[in-house]
């Protein structure tokens, strides 16, 4: 049995997929609430779990709350009988397991398999993946020529088998018929009128077959789709021909004004041309934009140069004219590619805005990939693209069946629905991630909503092996039962431990369909025990939970103050589980479990998620889609960057994330998640300008700088999407994306040696920000 205390998170997470923020649990909601963190787990669907079992038949449901069979049901061998943790029902075995024995268990019954995936057989025929290329012409001739040479590459990647189609946008939609070989030939959407998903059937001439259930086998496609959606087999040298033969956008662009650019009108004609044809089946949209929207729905700004892209200051005071009325365009977009489970995609290639923060509820909410880049020539697009499309190939990682986490692999997989069974104790809240509900109530819904709540269950249209999400759990007493109750209340009682199972179904590239059902229990404890509570508390899960709950308030939110809100959690949460006598900040100290705790919340607190100053609003959108996907691991890299300094002096070493970590003679590796930093000291940088490297007698320099570019090469294969590796020197221009990110505790005010380095802000420091909190905390 599992030891609920002395946890190893990160061990447990590679088990199971899933970490949780407390794991031991206060016995009533009215201490759960004091304890200032929310109780919630951040569970990776389909992360690759290398001991996981795959079997190959159907699970086993309660018929009463439909959980399934696992680990820590009880089984009368004699009666054929298993009772569901999580409502008590007593449930007969089916007729095949009849010879079940405790020495003749189904693999879903032993207890190490908390985890298990099945293969779930189905007779509806495999649909191949499709892919709808959504291309802007109001490019420069440049861009556009490197664009089309990725998009022909990426066609030797993808399966033969695949449906494509392309659609191209300027001034006005071009739909391109791929199914005619005789000459090329397209039909024409006028980009500044708004046209519905019927009109769009009409005018390509297509009946729409009618829309079946969620959750529904394959619908037939329908008639005539074939002329713009076709096997890559059949079309492969007509779509080539026409990418080959595009040419920018033909209408010009007069003196002191925008292209007219019809992105969102684009996108509308795309999900309606994909909703008929692959009903039912998996398909990504995958948008391919270099400027802001100027015409037509969903326009971000005017044509006009004199009118300036909106920023937060504008959407904060409500005096951004396009955002509201954009933002609703793209929610209907969002819901319809839902309904229909497609997947939208978007590489913005481009130095200003292209309308990110008012599409990102697309990508959000289909589990879409976002990738921003200054131009289609820059690696992190070239590299992120291939990837993606590369995928369609691979099955290994996608089937969660081996691997390790890390590897070339991103695990893509298509048309996911994730669903949560809670103990009776314990409520659903809702979930913050790539997700969209289902609208699926039962009585473990509770009535309070975070995040996308009021359900149990959510439709993941795409998701791959990082793919996280949030739940968020709340104690359904409202106080602690009695001694005398809890005894009586039988199995699963509070006086014991509660239960979780996490279900996600998802189709793999292959087509092949497969369920993982995750199932995990934890233990209650009384409030006053709080050396439990702090045994089980998970100070880097805790972190990031906060993060993503505060980014979600900033967005929905308009009267949310997020420093003030991170300030009294960190407050409340000090006053609560530090020990300290009254009065007397010296006294202050927090149990190793929560000793990091405030260092993760400073640099929360200094991070692009909060402070949005100086960054556009597509760029905080990009960051907090990141944000609301990745892993904990992931999403701790990207509130507190990991340094490594490389020195004469020995192997690499992690070094505090302080200005104080600069030096001469050391060259530092900066993670960010978003870029990878390779900083020389000034020493360092004359050496390597006098190409003492070069010089065989300096065999151990040249060693020393191939060190870190090896490192941040190995990060950037591995991570997706590709990070932007930064190479600069101590005291150049691009040296501000290390120190915007490393603590100030060396500022222009400072008492510091001559030659050392200080960064010019006016922030506190980390152990100015301590001593305030060992005050606040301390005080009655």
């Amino acid at each position: 049995k599992r030891s609920l205390f002395n946890m190893d998170f990160a061990e447990i997470e590679a088990k199971e997929g899933v970490r949780l923020t407390w794991n031991v649990w206060p016995n009533s909601r009215q201490e759960a609430t004091k304890c200032v963190i929310p109780l919630a787990a951040f569970v990776t669907p389909a992360k690759a779990l290398p001991d996981m079992p795959v079997v190959p038949y159907e699970p086993i449901r309660c018929r009463s709350c439909a959980a399934v069979l696992n680990p820590f049901c009880r089984v009368d061998y004699v009666g054929k009988i298993w009772i569901c943790p999580f409502c008590h029902q007593r449930n007969h075995f089916p007729p095949h397991y009849a010879g079940i024995q405790e020495n003749n268990l189904p693999a879903e019954l032993y207890q190490s398999y908390t985890t298990i995936e099945y293969q779930l057989p189905s007779s509806a025929p495999v649909s191949p993946p499709t892919y709808l290329l959504l291309v802007d012409t109001c490019l420069a001739e440049e861009d556009f020529s490197v664009l089309k040479k990725s998009l022909l590459q990426a066609l030797s990647l993808l399966p033969e088998n695949a449906l494509v189609a392309l659609v191209t946008f300027g001034t006005h939609v071009h739909v391109h018929e791929l199914g005619f070989q005789e000459i090329s030939k397209s039909y024409i959407f006028k980009g500044s009128k708004e046209v519905s998903f019927q009109q769009v059937w009409e005018q390509l001439a297509l009946r729409s077959p009618g829309t079946g259930g969620r959750g529904a086998a394959p619908l037939a496609k329908a008639p005539g789709v074939e002329r713009f959606l076709a096997p890559l087999a059949d079309c492969e040298f007509q779509l080539t021909s026409t990418l080959e033969d595009l040419q920018p956008d033909a209408f010009p662009c007069s003196p002191g004004h925008r292209p007219a650019r019809c992105t969102g009108a684009a996108m509308q004609v795309a999900v309606g041309l994909l909703g008929v044809g692959a009903p039912g089946a998996s398909g990504r949209v995958l948008l391919f934009v270099g400027g802001p929207v100027t015409e037509g729905p969903g326009a971000i700004v005017d044509k006009n140069m004199d009118e300036a892209v909106r920023q937060h200051k504008d959407i904060a005071k409500d005096t951004a004219t396009f955002y509201k009325k954009a933002t609703k365009f793209y929610e209907g977009l969002s819901a319809e590619l839902v309904k229909n489970g497609h997947v939208m995609d978007i590489f913005a290639c481009a130095l200003d805005q292209i309308g990110l923060a008012e599409m990102k509820v697309a990508v959000e909410r289909t589990g879409g990939v976002a990738v921003l880049a200054e131009s289609f020539h820059h690696p992190v697009f070239k590299q992120s693209f291939s990837r993606l499309v590369s995928e369609s190939e691979g099955e290994g990682a996608a089937a969660g069946s081996g691997g390790e986490e890390g590897t070339t692999s991103l695990g893509v997989a298509a048309r996911g629905t994730f669903e949560v069974f809670p103990s009776r104790d314990v409520k659903i809240n809702g979930v913050i991630g790539p997700c969209a509900p289902l609208d699926k109530k039962t009585a473990a819904v509770s009535e309070t909503q975070i995040g996308w709540g009021g359900t149990s269950a959510w439709r993941m249209c795409g998701l791959d092996a990082g793919t996280t999400v949030a739940v968020f759990l709340e104690v359904a007493q409202q106080e602690a039962k009695s001694g005398k109750e809890a005894a009586a209340a039988g199995p699963g009682a509070q006086a014991q431990q509660f239960f979780l199972q996490f279900c996600t179904s998802r189709q793999l590239p292959s087509g092949e369909q497969r369920l993982r059902v995750c199932t995990l229990t934890r233990a209650w404890t009384d409030a006053a025990n709080t050396q439990h509570l702090t045994q089980g508390f998970d100070q880097e899960a805790a972190a990031v939970v906060l993060a993503r709950l505060a980014t979600h308030k900033m967005e929905y939110d308009d009267e949310f103050d997020p420093m003030r809100w991170l300030d009294r959690k960190l407050i409340g949460l000090a006053k609560k589980f530090g020990e300290y006598r009254k009065d007397d900040p010296q006294s202050f100290q927090l149990a190793p479990t929560m000793s990091l705790y405030p260092q993760f919340l400073f640099n929360l607190r200094r991070s692009q998620f909060i402070q949005v100053f100086n960054n556009s609003p597509d760029e905080t959108a990009h960051c907090r889609v990141l944000l609301h996907r990745e892993s904990v691991t992931n999403s701790l890299i990207m509130i507190q960057p990991v340094l490594l300094a490389y020195s004469f002096n020995g192997q690499p070493e992690p070094v505090l994330l302080d200005v104080q970590s600069i030096a001469a003679d050391r060259i530092l590796l900066l993670d960010s998640f978003f870029t990878v930093v390779i900083f020389h000291g000034v020493s360092i940088a004359q050496w390597r300008k006098a190409e003492y490297h070069k010089q065989a007698e300096h065999q151990a320099f040249a060693q020393l700088l191939q060190g870190p570019h090896h490192d941040a090469k190995s990060i950037l294969a591995e991570r997706f999407p590709v990070p932007r590796l930064v190479d600069c020197d101590q005291h150049g221009s691009q040296a501000r994306f290390l120190l915007t990110k490393l603590n100030p505790s060396a500022t222009y005010n400072s008492n510091v040696p001559a030659g050392s380095d200080i960064i010019y802000t006016d922030d506190v420091s980390l152990q100015v920000f301590m001593d305030h909190l060992k005050k606040l905390a301390v005080q009655d």
